[in-house]
């Protein structure tokens, strides 16, 4: 059989893939060949069987190339020896320290280790301790290891914070050449409260657009790409970055605070330059006419989306009384608001009714509460104006013919189609989507749900069946906004292809063209799912039929790059976001909540809590003793002897069980008043049965707890014989399994 090459991508379980490319099957590793090998590996692989479903399974051949990324995870004293348990699960094996390795580390402390021997079919992999991060419960530690876990750049090298002090404070009279002057027009901020970069201004005022009514609409974005150029330690930087990351109470930016927060933040009051999308609106919400120009603006004020909104709830009120000279301004531009709406309702775009949420920390850093995000009309406003702008950039490119980054959002996969269908026929609400659903077939799914109890479950029903949008060469459309050409042009300061599509305009307005330049991105950080083939790309530039396969190959892979940061960005997030409700619920164990099911799946049911938008596990074991049948096509469980429904949108009473930080998992079980809890079926009241308790919450976790120990002394043995040390022996997991099982329920890991 044929030799491939791909990335390892590990397992906690002990097994293992080969990730290959878009379109292409993963290959299983068994846990003997991911002894040689470690997560994010590269890897030549020879296929040596294929399973009863077509899967191949494979044998490393030869090991390509090694991270050599350090890694995270907490220092252990077990049996006079050190070791290095990975935070990251899918490493699979701990990594030995010898004594004079640990530089004084102390254990249980969290540190970054760097491999000196890696591992082999007969040995563990080695290291030694490279920083010590501190202890497990210090404030921000979750924020320290996510950055290095999922590598996020978070230091700028030297020479870019050297080249960043030598920046002016203020404006020249340099830079001011070639630009025109626009710091009389009243452009504004409205920003969260808590932001401290502002990317964007606007300004709206009514005017004659052809023969009728209409809005001049200005939108000025920070000129990033004046100060940070090609080539430069700078761009290197923020291209290597490539995204700003957030965090609560954090933020890991793109570019260093003296241009992120300072020269080029629209700070009111303070002259900027700006490259502005000046678009004329008619009373159809069409934009009649746009033009693209660099400029220097000074803000007005910086207005918040709270006090935008109290102000259009209220012109004779507390805030419109502060910004009394502005309020005209914010009404035009809340009067083209609506306009630019009522477009986007007729073109189709899909806006879906879910809940978004913010974490609020205390002062150590913990959870203090978790609280829904509420977009009010300013929030729509904004969004409205950016669309309008991105909309515009693309269409200048496109006429253009030059090369660039669109953000493509494609529809539903065929598989994923037919799982919504499915799901929307099983509801029974006469309405579905075509074998070819348009953007307008899920809008008005959604807008005839809005009302429904089950509404936010639908909703996120219709969302998982869409595919994630990247960053490409090769324009195909955005499908969740109904837009045949978009990219993104109006947040420069924390999206790096923003950046990019800056400096394309700009050399279209001097009839120029942009040859990219993208450093060197090592392969193995190139995604290896998704994205676009470089032959898709040059269809979509080859049309000028002036564009070099080089070009094409850089503009692709800076497409593939940024998608992959982005990406990154967001499991670094989520990863911060999970370990803080760990520790939020951690101080709730045995604590009772009425939920929500969220989610259904053949292991179990996701349930989130009212109040709490914390979302954690009930194990299909803990539903009772019968055996459940997962119905994919009606996202629920049934009981095959009972006939009991768990579906989505079901409501639950659940107690707080377990709560794993290492996994970043919660566990729930159910409660049931005395001893049983109704649940309908097939519109009928129905109950199930369980059995009384034999032990009280807390003497199952014991249980539990007691049987996890013995698991990890039976690894420790292991590991002297020179076993990989996740396996543990089988009478100590069957112990653990036992105790699980006399408590009521037993534990599986999430797939």
């Amino acid at each position: 059989m044929g030799e491939l090459e791909g990335v390892v991508q590990g397992h906690r379980d002990g097994h293992g893939f080969v990730l290959r490319g878009p379109g292409e099957a993963d290959i299983y590793l068994s846990p003997q060949e991911m002894r040689a090998v470690l997560h994010r590996d590269r890897v030549k692989v020879r296929v040596i069987r294929y399973d009863r479903r077509n899967r191949p399974e494979g044998r490393v051949i030869e090991i390509l190339e090694r991270r050599k990324a350090p890694i995270i995870g907490r220092l252990l004293h077990e049996g006079g020896a050190w070791i290095c348990a990975p935070e990251d699960k899918r490493y699979g094996q701990d990594i030995l320290i010898p004594g004079k390795g640990a530089a004084g580390a102390k254990a249980g402390q969290v540190v970054a280790v760097e491999l000196t021997e890696t591992p082999s079919l007969y040995a563990q992999p080695v290291g030694r301790v490279t920083e010590v991060l501190g202890e497990v419960d210090d404030p921000g530690m979750e924020i320290e290891i996510a950055v290095r876990k999922y590598e996020v750049p978070h230091r700028f090298s030297p020479e870019t914070l050297v080249q960043a002090a030598k920046l002016p404070d203020k404006l020249r009279a340099a830079d001011r050449k070639h630009r025109i002057d626009l710091t009389d027009v009243p452009l504004v901020t409205i920003d969260g409260e808590d932001a401290r970069d502002f990317d964007d201004a606007v300004y709206c005022t009514p005017t004659k657009v052809g023969r009728g009514k209409g809005w001049r609409l200005l939108v000025a974005i920070a000129d990033v790409s004046h100060y940070v150029r090609p080539g430069e330690s700078l761009d290197h930087d923020a291209y290597e970055r490539a995204t700003s990351v957030y965090f609560p109470r954090r933020v890991i930016p793109m570019l260093p605070e003296k241009l992120s927060n300072g020269l080029c933040s629209l700070n009111p009051l303070v002259e900027r330059l700006s490259m502005v999308c000046d678009m004329m609106i008619n009373a159809a919400g069409e934009i009649h006419a746009y033009q693209f120009y660099p400029a220097v603006i000074c803000s007005h004020a910086r207005f918040t989306y709270t006090e935008v909104a109290a102000i259009l709830a209220n012109t004779r009120g507390t805030e419109a009384t502060r910004f009394a000279n502005l309020v005209p301004d914010l009404l035009n531009l809340h009067d083209v608001y609506r306009i630019l709406l009522k477009s986007r309702e007729q073109r189709g775009a899909i806006d879906f009714n879910t809940t978004e949420t913010q974490i609020v920390c205390d002062d150590n850093g913990r959870i203090d509460k978790i609280v829904p995000r509420v977009r009010t009309e300013a929030h729509r406003l904004i969004e409205e104006a950016m669309l309008a702008a991105n909309v515009c950039a693309a269409d200048f490119i496109q006429r253009g013919k030059h090369p660039s980054l669109y953000r493509v959002h494609e529809g539903p996969t065929p598989e994923r189609k037919a799982v919504l269908q499915a799901y929307l026929k099983a509801l029974g609400l006469g309405l579905s989507i075509s074998d070819e659903p348009k953007p307008g077939e899920f809008q008005a799914l959604a807008h005839a749900t809005k009302d429904r109890p089950d509404a936010a479950q639908i909703h996120m029903m219709l969302l998982r069946s869409m595919q994630q949008a990247i960053y490409t060469p090769a324009n195909s459309g955005h499908f969740g906004l109904a837009y045949e050409a978009y990219t993104h042009f109006t947040s420069p300061i924390r999206r790096y292809p923003d950046l990019l599509v800056h400096r394309v305009i700009k050399a279209l307005l001097g009839k120029g063209r942009y040859q990219i330049q993208p450093p060197n991105v090592e392969p193995s950080k190139l995604p290896v799912k998704g994205g676009k083939t470089a032959k898709g790309a040059k269809i979509a530039a080859g049309k000028s039929g002036k564009v070099s396969v080089g070009d094409l190959v850089g503009w692709e892979s800076a497409g593939l790059h940024c998608s992959a940061n982005e990406r990154r960005a967001d499991e670094a997030s989520r990863d911060v976001e999970a370990w803080l409700k760990c520790m939020f619920m951690r101080e709730r164990l045995g604590e009772e909540y009425a939920g929500t099911v969220s989610a259904v799946t053949s292991f179990g049911l996701f349930v989130q809590l009212d109040g709490l938008y914390v979302e954690g596990l009930v194990h299909i074991t803990e539903l009772g003793g019968e055996y459940y049948r997962f119905d994919e096509a009606r996202q629920e469980l049934r009981g095959e002897r009972s006939g009991v429904r768990y579906a989505v949108g079901a409501r639950l009473r659940v107690q707080v069980s377990r709560v794993d930080l290492d996994s970043r998992k919660i566990d729930f079980r159910l409660v049931r008043e005395g001893e049983e809890r109704g649940v309908s079926r097939s519109g009928k009241d129905r109950r199930v049965e369980r059995g009384s308790k034999s032990q009280s919450a807390q003497d199952e976790l014991a249980a539990v707890q007691l049987a996890d120990r013995e698991i990890k002394a039976a690894a420790r043995a292991g590991k002297a014989e020179g076993r990989p040390s996740r396996k543990a022996s089988g009478a100590a997991a069957g112990k653990k399994v036992k105790a699980q099982q006399s408590a009521g329920r037993t534990t599986k890991r999430r797939m």
